[in-house]
């Protein structure tokens, strides 16, 4: 039986350790809230703080815009190197608009933790 055990922890192990190689992206927060926005100030910035927490070089691949002209991501180009923090972000344009705003943008990488990877943010616009 301790034999078993032994076996069965040896395995969990080395699979925990086979799951932690490659990129592993990680977020800091993937929500943003603006709180209220009035439609007249402008366009507004959401930053997401991205960090490789894994072992080989992370490349973003790309971000979408959340199916809105209004919306416009900004990602590091360059890979983001194991230990190494970069930042995404979102600039959302409020013209004309008015009500709840809830979008989200999907992030495409070689992370090895998931493919894609989803970023929200919400507020209130006001006229």
């Amino acid at each position: 039986m301790k034999k078993i055990l032994f076996a069965l922890f040896v395995t969990i192990l080395s699979i925990s350790a086979a799951a932690a190689k490659g990129p592993v992206i990680t977020f800091a927060d993937t929500d943003f809230d603006f709180g209220n926005i009035h439609a007249s100030r402008g366009v507004v910035k959401a930053t997401y703080t991205v960090t490789n927490t894994g072992t080989e070089p992370l490349v973003i691949v790309s971000v979408s815009n959340g199916g809105c002209g209004c919306t416009k991501p900004d990602f590091p180009k360059q890979p983001i190197a194991p230990g190494k923090s970069g930042t995404i972000t979102i600039k959302f344009d409020p013209s004309g608009r008015r009500g709840e705003l809830r979008r989200e943008v999907k992030v495409k990488s070689n992370a090895s933790n998931g493919k894609r990877k989803s970023l929200t943010f919400k507020g209130v616009i006001l006229p």
